[in-house]
């Protein structure tokens, strides 16, 4: 029987996906945005089994996320390889603007830079960066086979009554200059469907392709293809127009589909690795956020590309490729199920590293806001800004992967004022996330609550009643995520666990819940966090953090 890969290859929020292939090894890059360190690559030898390897922007000199908005931050990154390097090129977004609507009578300010790092070791240390340009987002290297090399970009158009998605726009690099030279060429507007963004440049049979993203990062999301005889064009569009959408199949599980990008196996079959998304049954929300998927495909005798089925359509399960026996990858990944389908992970905090699967909020100087050799066998967090802070905010969390889900932890935490918190938490961003913390005041004392920050109603904050805990005594805390329910619990050390009665809307941690014109290009996280606004770095220490993924609870007590 012939194996499959199914999808998504990388769950949770994984967006934006850059493919090469090295020798028998591949590798994808993903976007991070305000999650620091910045751009994820995980690694394959089969494009079925994944895991995470690095990331590799995690020096102050290459990234510095400090003040950068919610969603803004390292987008969609290039990954290629030549000549025995590894380049990688990136957007840090500073500004995020007005709405992106073309024609609107104002403008649309927008801060963006483009930079390159390189390394011959793909999780080795990365060169500090090279300055690009800043005339537009998703930047993406073409290596020619005469040696030259030429950046590409969507350039942005900030004009009243212009369309701000103003095409691809190609430029040469000098490796010998460290930087762009010669004209800049637009080669490409773009189609009606609009927001054209995402290239990526291919050379086959005399061909330049130009692969590019359209329609939007929503629903209406498209994968476009065109090519030209001539590197700068004129480019023609395919017979198709877009290869791969599901705009026109709400029935699909896959949603979104686009932003995409190519690889060709070492036996010469085509695949392309794509944006996706996996909404709530009942919701319609993407709380996974904007995953990876990958799609086998096929040229065709007139030089075009499509997919195997010729269908267009994003499929769950596709054929693997034919490779030797040998390079067949377990993954190498956090412990599953029998089934392969579930992600269960417990984290003592035993060694001196944070685990790879969590991250942090924008600070390149993580040892300001936690340590795992402060008190050995905890994760400490020191409680620094208010949380949802665009500056130095005491988060660490991990990726949720999976619409049902538990997740659990000890907390060693004695609050002496009500502007010290700390707890367990389920976020999105500054606007949307529901908090299960402890904290104390005059009135109660020692207590835990759960705030919760709701981008979806008239009251964009609400607070359960607060339930006193004793001093002195570590609490255990517990959330159970089923598809858009959402519970917490806690419990002392030897007692039952106890649960509040609220019931909590989990698809506010999604793109979709937002007011218009607002970005949203993440996914949910659950983790840890810490705050002290009085300015005293009150800590918290955290014994451990379990996640385990699960099937549906039809009750989750």
């Amino acid at each position: 029987m012939s194996a499959v890969i199914h999808n998504p290859i990388l769950r949770g929020f994984n967006p934006d996906p850059s493919i090469i292939r090295v020798g028998d090894d591949y590798y994808i890059a993903t976007s991070t945005f305000e999650w620091y360190p910045g751009v994820q690559i995980h690694h394959s030898r089969d494009l079925i089994h994944w895991r995470l390897l690095t990331r590799p922007l995690r020096r102050s000199s290459q990234l510095n996320l400090l003040g950068d908005a919610d969603s803004c931050g390292v987008w969609a990154p290039c990954l290629s390889y030549a000549d025995g390097v590894f380049y990688l090129i990136y957007t840090d977004v500073k500004r995020y603007g007005r709405t992106t609507t073309g024609g609107t009578s104002g403008a649309s300010l927008r801060d963006f830079h483009n930079y390159l790092v390189t390394s011959t070791t793909i999780d080795g240390e990365w060169s500090d960066p090279i300055y690009l340009n800043s005339s537009g987002f998703d930047p993406s290297l073409f290596h020619d086979d005469d040696g030259r090399k030429y950046l590409l970009n969507m350039l942005w158009d900030h004009r009243p009554g212009h369309n701000r998605f103003a095409g691809i726009v190609l430029q040469e690099y000098s490796e010998l200059k460290r930087g762009l030279t010669g004209p800049r060429h637009l080669i490409f507007a773009g189609t009606s469907l609009g927001f054209t963004e995402g290239p990526h440049l291919y050379k086959r049979a005399g061909y330049y392709y130009l692969l590019t993203a359209e329609g939007a990062t929503g629903w209406g999301h498209a994968v476009t293809l065109a090519r030209a005889r001539e590197l700068t064009g004129p480019y023609e569009l395919h017979p198709d127009r877009q290869i791969l959408t599901s705009r026109h199949r709400p029935d699909l599980e896959l949603q979104r589909a686009g932003h995409a990008d190519l690889v060709e196996t070492q036996t010469g079959e085509t695949y392309l690795v794509h944006l996706c998304g996996r909404p709530l049954p009942n919701r319609g929300r993407c709380v996974l956020g904007r995953e990876t998927a990958i799609q086998k495909m096929t040229w065709s005798a007139d030089g075009w590309l499509r997919t195997a089925d010729e269908s267009g359509l994003p499929a769950m399960t596709v054929p693997a490729p034919e490779l030797p026996a040998d390079l067949s990858d377990s993954g190498g990944g956090p412990a599953s199920d029998d089934s392969g389908k579930f992600t269960a992970a417990r984290d003592d905090f035993e060694v001196p590293e944070l685990p790879i699967d969590f991250q942090w909020l924008r600070s390149p100087w993580p040892e300001e806001l936690f340590s795992l050799t402060a008190r050995p066998g905890f994760l400490r967090l020191y409680g620094r800004e208010s949380i949802g802070s665009q500056f130095r905010q005491a988060l660490v969390a991990r990726r949720q992967q999976s619409h049902c889900y538990s997740a659990a932890t000890l907390i060693d935490f004695e609050p002496e004022n009500y502007q010290q918190m700390a707890g367990l938490i389920c976020y999105y961003n500054a606007a949307k996330f529901h908090y299960l913390y402890i904290s104390h005041d005059e009135i109660e004392g020692k207590h835990l609550r759960v705030m919760s920050a709701l981008p979806d109603q008239a009251q964009t904050d609400a607070f359960t009643a607060p339930i006193k805990i004793p001093v002195n005594a570590p609490v255990h805390l517990r959330v159970e995520v089923d598809f858009e329910r959402l519970c917490f619990a806690y419990r002392l050390e030897g007692e039952e666990w106890r649960w509040l009665p609220e019931q909590f809307d989990a698809s506010i941690l999604s793109d979709e819940a937002s007011l218009p014109g607002l970005p949203n290009f993440t996914g949910a996280f659950v983790g840890l966090c810490c705050q002290d606004m009085a300015g005293t770095c009150r800590a918290a220490d955290f014994d451990h953090f379990e996640y385990r993924e699960r099937d549906f609870r039809a009750c989750p007590f």
